[in-house]
């Protein structure tokens, strides 16, 4: 099951190049390396993703926790996950959005289109569009 996890998450990662963000108009808004720094839509550094699954912010500080596709605050409180198909799920399992596995375009509950992440690991995308953890 891990070996499986694994692979969706690294589905949209091609490599250590910066992936850019887009917002719905697609326009840039920001970009995520291959090692996992988030960086806004002017190159200031928003945040980062550690390598054992960390997520932190702009000042370092912990403010969650990847592991399995599932995302968890600081305390330890599951407030996320996202499905094999790219569904993405808050912790009561109410659909939060989609993220589409071949072409990273980012869309709301409703489908509305959020953003474009093409290339970015599926976590890190709900991570930055669906749980607000770096500042845009």
């Amino acid at each position: 099951m891990s070996i499986v996890v694994l692979a969706i998450a690294g589905i949209m990662t091609t490599g250590a190049s910066a992936q850019v963000l887009r917002d719905a108009d697609f326009n840039s808004i920001g970009r995520i390396s291959g090692n996992g720094v988030v960086r806004n839509e002017a190159g200031r550094s928003a945040g980062s993703f550690d390598a054992d699954g960390t997520v932190r912010d702009v000042k370092g500080n912990a403010v969650g926790v990847i592991k399995d596709l599932e995302i968890f605050d600081t305390n330890g409180t599951r407030i996320g996950y996202i499905n094999t198909d790219g569904t993405v799920r808050d912790g009561e399992s109410n659909v939060l959005g989609y993220i589409s596995i071949n072409d990273g375009k980012v869309s709301d509950a409703g489908k509305n289109t959020l953003g474009f992440a093409r290339g970015v690991r599926v976590d890190w995308i709900a991570c930055y569009y669906f749980f607000h953890f770096f500042e845009k």
